[in-house]
């Protein structure tokens, strides 16, 4: 009788090529749970062919870049590891503020990603295709040896360009909100990252306040528990803002012309220069990672002790720029509480307490309603909780779920939040077939210029659909428009039809831009965006929207005869072949808050040509 295999017996015994084609049917979580059932299938799945085909699977790097990002890493392990971390942030990114501009696509670089600003512009006499897209940008984040991530912030100071280096804190599988914060921390050695400058008798204290601790009730432990977590979304504003302003003021460092060129590879076309390109991105990662890890100029013969954290601030260094800005911020808790108690408002908290039989504090920690977790909190907490609660202070980025409403794909927004706010984008399918991202032009034919208009404004659009009243429209939300005042509010429909209910109305032309004839494939009759009730709510007039058999949509209004042109955009290939322009200020740069209905991006030199351009006529 045979002795009866094990089904890990029976993996070990096959060749790895077929191993690997089995580990495609796994997700990199089960990969991870198998190489803990025994050492040898530990061995067997540590596999370098294994981890590229997780790599494959995640599906953000072509396979032979894979094979070019692995020279960055130690092992296509980490460069997985990197991967699953930044996956949920690629895609589009927007924000209300201003109405021209704020949009951000997040794309590969080289083991990194990028988030790239487009800018409002106008296309020239070649079209979408071929006529350079204007961007900026915005952050990115570098996967370092083992597949950590280090983050960058952009921004231009005094006529140079900055890093400003920070944390991600966390980014969460479906997040749908990226914002820009400072997070505090406990001091941390930089040769033992994982290892707090505590000592034994710190320690010792520490457990002996958590034992403390513990003999109290329950609620009260509670309380004490979240004082001494404070988010920084629950500062006020003017605290959040003026924190993000002392940290990036703090630790920016100047962009050296190597670290300042490419951002990520041109198309590979070109063998040889994208060769180049890569060993000039090779490059440009390993300063940013030494910039990031030492900070700018570290000697170590100067300095052979335990180097600084350069995104990192000692918290009383920030402590003195606040009081030197705003004084007082820094008082100790006691002091406080004996102010309050000097005015009437104070004797009337401090007797109400004492009515319901509720202590001041405990153990130096105040138990008022605005520290607790309850429902009764304060909106807003002080910042001298916030400030109380680590050792250090820096950037950090968090991307985070939130629950959002929106209006036609476009998300309802915080006007006081640094954040980005990330796009529903689906890609085309069998019942829709035309969801995703449209570049569009009035006019026709598409994009050709005039003697008195040399350039047409280019318009991004994101084409979704929606049911509504048992009918289903497709509507085209607009999200990016090139014009030098703006027309129509971000998140407005530039058009709405009913694809259920087909038009057979001739279409008003019969040739395309090359005088070939044209085939219509499809018609839909519905509404266009029109002037009528203002800015924020404008009115509609009818129109009909025609499939071309080119790929081509467009829209016609019916009374003007007018034309919106929309093709589909590779978003990441424009990018490629774009025009990279100097950067807003870092805070500003990440979110502008500030509303404004011009274009805020028109006082750079390098762009203003291009940017500007005569206002559309109303519809």
């Amino acid at each position: 009788m045979m002795p009866e295999l094990s089904d890990s017996c029976l993996l070990l015994d096959l060749p790895d090529d077929v191993f690997t084609i089995i580990c495609r049917f796994l997700s990199t979580r089960d990969i991870c749970i198998l190489s803990l059932c025994c050492r040898s299938l530990y061995v067997l799945v540590a596999s370098e062919k294994v981890w590229l085909t997780q790599c494959d699977m995640v599906g953000i790097v072509p396979h032979r870049d894979l094979l070019e990002w692995r020279k960055g890493v130690s092992s296509y392990r980490a460069l997985c590891r990197f991967l699953v971390s930044v996956k949920p942030l690629i895609g589009i990114w927007v924000h209300q503020n201003p109405e021209l501009g704020n949009v951000v696509y997040v794309m590969p670089g080289f083991v990194s990603v990028v988030g790239c600003r487009i800018l409002p512009q106008e296309l020239g006499p070649l079209g979408i295709e071929e006529g350079p897209i204007l961007w900026a940008p915005v952050f990115e984040i570098i996967g370092d040896l083992d597949g950590s991530t280090a983050f960058f912030l952009h921004g231009r100071e005094k006529g140079n360009d900055y890093v400003y280096p920070g944390s991600v804190k966390s980014v969460e599988r479906n997040c749908n909100v990226l914002l820009l914060e400072v997070d505090l921390r406990q001091q941390k050695s930089k040769l033992f990252p994982n290892k707090s400058f505590a000592y034994n008798s710190d320690r010792e204290l520490a457990r002996n306040v958590s034992r403390s601790h513990s003999e109290l009730p329950g609620s009260q432990r509670m309380i004490i528990q979240c004082e001494a977590q404070v988010p920084f979304s629950r500062l006020a504003f003017s605290d959040r803002r003026k924190l993000i302003e002392v940290v990036t003021t703090q630790v920016g460092q100047k962009v050296s012309d190597l670290a300042n060129s490419l951002l990520f590879p041109r198309l590979r076309n070109d063998e040889e220069n994208f060769q180049k390109d890569l060993a000039l991105l090779f490059e440009r990662r390993s300063v940013l990672l030494k910039m990031y890890n030492l900070g700018q100029g570290f000697n170590w013969k100067e300095a052979p002790e335990v180097p600084f954290d350069p995104m990192q601030l000692q918290l009383s260094e920030v402590r003195k720029i606040l009081d030197q800005s705003s004084g007082s911020l820094n008082e100790d808790d006691n002091q406080m509480q004996s102010n309050t108690k000097r005015t009437l408002g104070g004797y009337f908290r401090a007797s109400i307490r004492q009515i319901l039989g509720k202590p001041p504090s405990i153990n130096g920690s105040h138990t008022h309603s605005k520290h607790s977790c309850s429902r009764s909190e304060r909106k807003h907490a002080p910042l001298h909780d916030f400030l109380r609660s680590g050792d250090t202070i820096g950037l950090a980025l968090h991307a985070t779920v939130v629950r959002l409403s929106s209006y036609r794909a476009w998300p309802n927004m915080h006007d006081s939040r640094f954040a980005l706010y990330k796009l529903p984008m689906r890609g085309p399918r069998a019942d829709e077939e035309y969801a995703g991202l449209w570049g569009g032009t009035f006019g026709w034919p598409p994009g050709k210029p005039t003697e008195d208009k040399p350039g047409k404004a280019l318009f991004f659009l994101l084409v979704s659909y929606e049911e509504s009243e048992g009918k289903r429209n497709l509507i085209a939300t607009k999200i990016l428009e090139g014009t030098h005042y703006v027309l129509h509010p971000n998140g407005s429909a530039m058009f709405i039809v009913n694809i259920d209910e087909p038009l057979y109305d001739p279409f008003p032309w019969d040739v395309d831009e090359n005088s070939f004839p044209l085939i219509i494939k499809h018609a839909f009759a519905g509404e266009g965006i029109a002037n009528g009730y203002g800015f924020r709510y404008p009115g509609s007039k009818p129109g009909s929207l025609f499939v071309i058999e080119n790929g081509l949509l467009v829209f016609v209004w019916k009374e003007s005869r007018t034309v919106l042109t929309m093709q589909r955009l590779n978003l990441q290939e424009l990018l490629k072949k774009g025009e990279r322009v100097p950067a807003l200020p870092p805070i500003s740069n990440f979110s502008y808050l500030t509303k404004s209905y011009s274009n805020v991006f028109t006082g750079f030199s390098a762009a203003s040509a291009c940017l500007s351009s005569p206002r559309q006529r109303n519809l």
